[in-house]
């Protein structure tokens, strides 16, 4: 990750959160005991592929590994290897732990820790794709041809073995110096020819710089991180292993997509304005998300650009289906069908979409108990999407709050990006700190001001600027226009 800025705050914890969200760290008696015992029950129907030297690629410190991958460039493009941890075989349907499962929808990553959708002893053990350890999993075996498109592509459950444990800022250094794991050599050509295969599907990537908040010694920092070129390639395997699968449940007729709505009607107009207000060029004729993907990703501006952008992709949700495909079938952000299947173990849908696929693959009925929870996982999964959002942005708001509190008065640099429309406060973007926050006193959208901060309130979690248009600042400001 490329750190943009910093910020810190005296220690404290994230309790409160918890409470408020009705965040539960513990698990039965039943379903511990469940995750204790866990055992393969697909061990019979596995393939030993533990000859393929796979590789995780995770955030540091991370236990909870649901993907392992292997890259190899072919003669005609490239050959991926992507092993899932098989959560469907090692918790009981119907048991204690589906049941909470069930109720959670996802793991929720707090500061100071996380609350998983399974118990540790699974997640971080049994089930997850440590090094030097056979686990099972399904196995995805995809092709792509030399112009970025996948040619064909299957899943099955197999024995499989990671090679070694890599973290994201370790694998971007070892391409910057290239020497990269011989695993995932390859992997750099793969994503940027993904890359360019999602910018002719008119996909829009978000990459958003991460507000990261993280432990300091005795206190809390926040870090603003832009994206590397690694995490944009590996995602590029994630999105792909996605899109073959919701390929497969549409030809099987039954399955769980991840849809998205074409943009709202304006949105890219508004966009459009937004980038003119920052002084970011919109080639004519160009795409959203070419534009997106040409800004840099240590520019405070992007931050901004991305955060508005996000108005292009509201309206996500999932489709569950058994007979006559959905409505819509397309995620636009993506520019194609797309299911959620490479993180069981920390999301809820991937456990019964890899299901289906292994089924549709093995030409078998899919497992009764995966086809009939298809109809409820849309509301499960949509109510612990908004949960989730919600506790990273109090955490973040917390944090904020905690490291403003005694700066209520000091003015800030900022340009407005939304003014009052008599409904909503207008919204101005500070660069140092780095703080997107409402604004009262009608400041002019698009123009650079200063601002002094009102209100910064643990409590509730708020920031609050305000914009003198007689201030001596601003003043200052206008002459020089």
């Amino acid at each position: 990750m490329v750190v943009l800025a910093r910020l810190s705050a005296p220690s404290f914890d994230f309790d409160s959160i918890r409470s408020e969200f009705d965040l539960r760290d513990t698990f039965s008696a039943e379903a511990l005991a469940e995750a204790e015992s866990a055992v393969d029950r697909c061990a019979s129907d596995r393939e030993d592929r533990t000859d393929i030297e796979l590789v995780t690629i995770d955030p540091p410190g991370s236990m909870d590994l649901d993907q392992a991958v292997h890259v190899e460039k072919s003669s005609t493009g490239f050959v991926i290897h992507y092993a899932i941890a098989d959560v469907g075989a090692v918790v009981t349907p119907g048991g204690a732990l589906d049941t909470e499962t069930r109720a959670r929808g996802q793991t929720f990553y707090l500061p100071d820790e996380s609350v998983t959708l399974h118990p540790r002893v699974l997640s971080e053990g049994s089930a997850s794709l440590l090094p030097d350890t056979i686990r099972p999993a399904a196995l995805w075996r995809i092709e792509v041809d030399e112009s970025g498109e996948a040619v064909s592509w299957t899943v099955k459950r197999a024995s499989v073995r990671s090679v070694a444990r890599l973290h994201y800022a370790q694998v971007q250094a070892d391409f910057d110096a290239g020497t990269p794991h011989p695993s995932i050599a390859a992997l750099g050509e793969f994503g940027e020819l993904r890359a360019r295969a999602a910018r002719r599907r008119g996909a829009i990537d978000i990459a958003l710089p991460e507000q990261d908040v993280v432990r300091d010694g005795d206190s809390w920092r926040i870090e603003l991180q832009g994206r590397t070129a690694v995490d944009s390639w590996n995602a590029e395997v994630s999105l792909l292993t996605g899109m073959c699968a919701a390929r497969i449940m549409l030809d099987a007729g039954v399955g769980l997509l991840r849809t998205l709505p074409p943009a709202p009607a304006g949105a890219v107009s508004t966009l459009k304005k937004t980038a003119s207000m920052l002084g970011i060029d919109w080639p004519d004729g160009a795409s959203a998300g070419a534009v997106l993907a040409s800004l840099p990703s240590d520019a405070p501006e992007t931050l901004a650009m991305m955060t508005q952008a996000t108005s292009l992709l509201r309206g996500a949700d999932y489709a569950a289906f058994d007979g006559e495909a959905p409505e819509l079938t397309e995620h636009s952000g993506i520019g194609a069908p797309y299911a959620h299947v490479t993180a069981p173990l920390r999301r809820l849908s991937d456990r019964f979409a890899t299901e289906v696929c292994l089924a549709v693959v093995a030409a078998r009925d899919v497992p009764e108990w995966a086809r009939t929870a298809l109809p409820d996982l849309p509301a499960a999964m949509r109510g612990s999407d908004s949960t989730a959002s919600k506790v990273d942005r109090a955490c973040i708001d917390l944090t904020e709050a905690s490291i403003l509190e005694n700066r209520v008065g000091e003015q800030f640099s900022g340009r407005v990006l939304r003014g009052s429309d008599g409904k909503r406060a207008a919204e101005v973007f500070v660069d140092t700190p780095i703080v997107i926050g409402k604004c009262t006193g009608d400041p002019p959208e698009g123009e650079k001001v200063t601002v002094r901060l009102t209100v910064a309130d643990t409590t509730s979690r708020r920031i609050e600027f305000a914009y003198d248009s007689g201030g001596d600042a601003n003043r200052s400001v206008a002459s020089t226009r």
